[in-house]
């Protein structure tokens, strides 16, 4: 160990999980900057965060924004590495992502590494808070970035509605203020009073940006001993400016005139909410006894006995939620949010009512010991058991609470709950009154009363005093004999023992059941060894998505059964034993994680459940009613998803389009849910995988259970062919040919340009050829596109894959126009032809090795290997072992390749072009003039002037007129599934 005069305490007894095999240490620096160190030899990625205890509440009341704009800035060029995209250059040629973001009371930078690399990574990062330049012309650059970012925020209800809970509060609070900030606070505003927003950056991170209010965590392959010397060498540099962590001990709502008001709120989609909030104080310093999540608990309780169960019995409400929410230091908010239903919009007052009375009833019985030991018991459990994290998402969270918590306890503080202190419950409790209640209803039937409207969402909205009458009556609630406290849970586990295997154990999932009606694919675990199972099964029926109508019921189905089962598994989920059914285009998935122990039980109660489900009426109408909404708000979603969608919609061989699906909700009825069932059930096959602490004779007999049950409940079931069960194909776009699809869009002021070159069918090689290009053009791409040319806040390049075929995309949400966006795109392409062949054989080799890092990155957790399993039986791949297959190919590509390959791709007389431009309506959006174009507009290999694009003015008409590609054929030689009526 080195640098003894610049570390002033060293923390070696960190607490830590029985599971856990990293090493840790912590530091407090003689600039009083905190640390914690953590070592793991066997990683592949390594990350760190570094968290500055300030954010938007310290800004300048005159310069709303200049927090995020800080942010921002500090990743375009610092005093030792100049170069703007120096930091996301390095990265990105080493296998490394990052972000950052701020908050009210912090900001938080992180990133993430090739394992061998963390050294460079920490140098840069680090400057970020020694010497960052705020370099002038890169000023005035950025802040169009943080103008689109607030632009794309607009029509997003969750930012709409944070914003007015900010405007409603103390005017005199910086709580109130706009904390993403946009062209009118850091640009205009400050130009007409004379402010020089450069020099106030400069100020602000002088003044706040200091080492005794930072947390820096970092995660290594080193010993701690080396990582040790990395950190002190680099982050003692670091200014310490003695200056105090800022605290907001009076609260944002503090008078009168903030409690016991209801607003009416419209928002951009068809939603309908109810929120409940209360103001109670910061709760962190009792981490031990947590009592804002005891109250939690039981308020966002879904079992029986719930304000959950009853509201839904009343059909008032689809979900329901409860917790302490975001707040600074000093100050917090307890909240209950209620999804409303047509009828419950119209009995607002008395689900209020209703939460009273169970508030009442929680205060009737008092802090119940045995559910606060039974909550904590299932934290302990889950601490003792918890699976490795992803290193960048682990290093945040621990940097953002490194200030709140002894070094010691930073890895338990907000697992474990150790003590029983009834008396912070009750002292909770007692903020949980109607003379302290604020009520948010969001709907769209409050356009015609929306009154006033706030100033920078635009969010239209109706501010009143509730009535004294109403306060009185909730005030006077009394109890409800509905309301009670839940039962004892039935799912913690008890049995923790690792299975021994039966046999040798593969590597990679095997059949070891397959009868024309379930395949079972099983793998032990033998890696994680941790008392957990992970069960996939695929329900395939031809009747899934055979028309929207069939779509539709599939769909409803599946609502309706989460529906009618979340009351009885709730307390499976309670202990982190989890499931879910979804559908897809082939049929419902069902998927089941945890503790293995009483996993059997839940997964039996499941299909018994669909096997033997009734539609309730009730249910059904107001679950149709809200898949009918979620259809039509799709078209509020933002403009780069509806150019991902049409993209798919536009190459799927088979896409039900949500116009076609929502003409066909007419024809939903009780009755025809209810007869789609067995139908559904009596044509089909199940795919399985199980993989986990679990045997090989288990898995078998779950497998023949699970057929048994459905072969004895459906008399007449038949098997599916094996030509029944092929997958979907994909449009092959037509040889040098270029299509254009434009849609409109009414909700968003930004439009969205998405370019997609389809480079053919899926293998080893061009996987290969393919991602070694997007890694390539990836950094350029951002830096070109967001970062010099300002074209929007949104740009990404990728692999776009679908139905065994690919290509490249290139996504830009823009407040230009999708013609003048799309020149840039080209332009930008066009430039690589001469970019690719520059490279050095160390650049090049770099993005070779940055992929195979990626590629190549172990799973930190169990459920993660099962994804990937899974993805390849459904997918019908059955590639195991694709990543080790594919890199070794990728290690053999050279530079020529890829240029012929990006030739090849962009080569007019083959290249396979389709653009989909999303036009805004909601603004006069002109093609831009200037400085279009320098190179030329459409790129062909030797430089002549662009193709016109066909455009597709009709998808049918376009689909029909193209061929298919065929499906992929299996990596593995492995049977076809299904039944087998013949060799043809």
């Amino acid at each position: 160990m080195v640098h003894h005069n610049l570390i002033e305490k060293r923390y070696d007894n960190i607490t830590k999980s029985p599971n856990d095999k990293r090493e840790y240490r912590g530091l407090l620096l003689s600039n009083k900057m905190r640390v914690l160190l953590i070592s793991d030899p066997t990683t592949d990625k390594s990350a760190a965060a570094l968290n500055v205890n300030i954010g938007y509440l310290s800004e300048p009341d005159d310069l709303p924004g200049l927090a995020h704009f800080c942010e921002h800035m500090l990743f375009l060029g610092t005093e030792k590495y100049p170069e703007k995209n120096d930091y996301n250059k390095y990265l990105s040629q080493n296998g490394g992502t990052y972000n950052a973001s701020t908050y009210m009371d912090h900001t938080l930078y992180y990133f993430d590494v090739h394992a061998e690399k963390l050294k460079g990574a920490l140098d840069r990062f680090a400057q970020f808070f020694i010497a960052p330049l705020f370099t002038e012309a890169l000023t005035e650059l950025e802040l169009n970035a943080i103008h689109m970012e607030c632009k794309k925020n607009l029509a997003n209800d969750t930012w709409r509605l944070d914003q007015l809970d900010r405007s409603s509060a103390d005017p005199s609070h910086p709580f109130s203020k706009f904390a993403t900030g946009n062209k009118e606070t850091l640009d205009i505003i400050p130009k007409q009073k004379g402010i020089n927003v450069r020099e106030k950056l400069l100020e602000f991170h002088n003044k706040f940006y200091s080492s005794n209010i930072m947390a820096l965590s970092v995660f290594g392959k080193e010993s701690l001993d080396e990582l040790e010397q990395m950190v002190v060498e680099l982050f003692s540099q670091v200014k310490n400016k003695d200056i105090t962590v800022p605290t907001w001990p009076e609260h944002p709502f503090n008078s009168k005139q903030h409690f016991q008001n209801r607003w009416y709120v419209v928002p951009i989609k068809d939603i309908r909410n109810l929120y409940i909030i209360f103001p109670i104080p910061d709760l962190r310093e009792h981490y031990k006894s947590a009592p804002a999540h005891y109250i939690s608990h039981l308020l966002g309780h879904e079992g029986e006995g719930s304000l959950l169960s009853l509201l839904k019995a009343k059909g008032w409400c689809n979900s329901l939620g409860s917790g302490k929410r975001l707040g600074a230091r000093g100050f917090s908010f307890f909240a209950v949010f209620v999804d409303l239903t047509e009828e419950g919009i119209q009995h607002v007052d008395d689900i209020v009512l209703l939460t009273f009375q169970y508030i009442n009833m929680l205060n009737k019985h008092g802090p119940v010991e045995w559910i606060y030991n039974e909550y904590r018991d299932i934290a302990n459990i889950n601490f003792r058991f918890k699976e490795k994290g992803y290193p960048c998402d682990y290093v945040s969270g621990i940097a953002q609470i490194l200030y709140d918590y002894p070094m010691e306890e930073i890895l338990i503080a907000e697992h474990l709950f150790p003590l029983w202190k009834p008396d912070l419950i009750t002292w909770v409790m007692e903020y949980l009154k109607p003379e302290n209640v604020r009520i948010h209803v969001v709907a769209k039937l409050y356009e015609d009363i929306a009154d006033e409207t706030e100033k920078w969402y635009g969010v239209k909205f109706k501010k009143e005093k509730i009535p004294q009458n109403i306060i009185s009556k909730w005030i006077n609630a009394g109890l409800n004999s509905d309301l009670q406290l839940p039962p004892k849970n039935e799912f913690i586990p008890e049995k923790f023992d690792i299975k021994p295997a039966e046999s040798t154990i593969s590597k990679f999932p095997v059949i070891i059941e397959d009868t024309p009606l379930i395949r079972l694919w099983f793998k032990q675990d033998d890696e994680f060894l941790i008392p957990r199972a992970n069960l996939f099964i695929d329900f395939v029926s031809p009747l899934a998505y055979m028309d929207p109508l069939s779509c539709n019921l599939t769909y409803i189905f599946v609502l309706l059964f989460r529906d009618a089962l979340n009351e009885y598994a709730y307390a499976a989920d309670i202990v982190g034993l989890k499931w879910e059914l979804t559908n897809s285009k082939y049929g419902m998935t069902l998927g089941i994680v945890g503790y293995d122990d009483k996993q059997q039980v839940l997964l039996n109660k499941i299909i018994d459940k669909m096997i033997n489900f009734k539609v309730d009426p009730k249910r059904f109408e107001i679950w149709k009613e809200n898949y009918i909404r979620s259809l039509k708000n799709y078209k509020a979603e933002q403009p780069y998803q509806h150019a991902v969608y049409y993209l798919a919609v536009l190459l799927s061989e088979q896409i039900w389009m949500k116009d076609e699906l929502l003409n066909a909700t007419s024809h939903l009825t009780v009755e025809r849910v209810q007869n789609f069932i067995p139908q559904f059930l009596n044509k089909i096959h199940m795919e399985c995988l199980i993989h986990g602490n679990i045997t090989m004779s288990e898995a078998i007999e779950t497998a023949k259970s699970i057929e048994s049950k459905l072969s004895n409940a459906v008399p007449h079931i038949v098997p599916l062919l094996s030509r029944q069960l092929i997958l979907h194909r994909e449009i092959k776009l037509e040889d040098g040919c270029q299509f254009l699809f434009e849609v409109k869009t009414k909700f968003h002021s930004n439009s969205c340009t998405q370019v997609y070159y389809q480079t053919g069918l899926q293998s080893t090689e061009s996987n290969m050829l393919l991602e070694l290009l997007a890694q390539i053009l990836s950094e350029p791409c951002f830096t070109t596109l967001r970062t010099k040319e300002q074209l929007g806040y949104i740009v990404f390049s990728g692999v776009r894959r679908t139905n065994g075929a690919q290509g490249l995309r290139i996504i830009v949400q823009s407040d230009r126009h999708p013609k003048y966006v799309e020149q840039r795109i080209n332009a930008f392409l066009n430039s690589m032809l001469q970019y690719i062949p520059s490279m050095t054989k160390e650049e090049f080799n770099a993005h070779k090795e940055s992929l195979a890092i990626r590629r190549l990155e172990k799973p930190k957790q169990m459920t993660t290997l099962s994804a990937i399993f899974w993805s390849e039986i459904i997918s019908q791949q059955y590639n195991f072992d694709r990543a080790n297959i594919e890199v070794a190919y990728l290690k053999t590509i050279t530079q020529e390749q890829i240029l012929k390959f990006y030739k090849e791709i962009f080569q007019n007389d083959i290249q396979r072009k389709l653009s989909v431009h999303v036009l805004s309506t909601l603004k006069d959006v002109k093609l831009e003039d200037e400085n279009v174009m320098e190179s030329n507009e459409y790129i062909s290999s030797d430089g002549t002037n662009n193709i016109e694009p066909k455009k597709i003015d009709d998808i049918i008409s376009f689909k029909i007129s193209q061929c298919l590609y065929p499906l992929l054929k299996p990596f593995s030689d492995i049977p076809r599934k299904g039944a087998h009526s013949s060799k043809l």
